[in-house]
């Protein structure tokens, strides 16, 4: 699956069944349910989670506790926008 698929992917009722749980996050704050996806990344004790927790919190417009997440995924505070942030870890985690 590459970006586009995953984007057209959010036209169904569910995210796909072989995404990881942190690509399903994202998907689920894609669709406006940033709640199901925060409960999920904290259910998964692992990078790419981390990762996407902490641009969940960022969304939120919590930075200190997006800094956090940033730390424990060993990613950088990102300088890009929320869409470009969205779309970056889309693209990593798909690889």
């Amino acid at each position: 699956m590459d970006l586009k698929a995953f984007q057209a992917s959010l036209n169904a009722e569910v995210p796909p069944p072989e995404l990881a749980p942190a690509l399903q996050a994202l998907w689920y704050e894609a669709k406006d349910d940033w709640q199901h996806a925060h409960e999920m990344v904290q259910a998964h004790d692992d990078q790419d989670c981390a990762w996407v927790h902490a641009y969940l919190h960022r969304k939120e417009g919590d930075l200190g506790n997006a800094a956090y997440w940033y730390r424990r995924a060993h990613k950088p505070v990102t300088e890009l926008s929320l869409r470009e942030e969205w779309d970056a870890i889309v693209r990593a985690l798909l690889m």
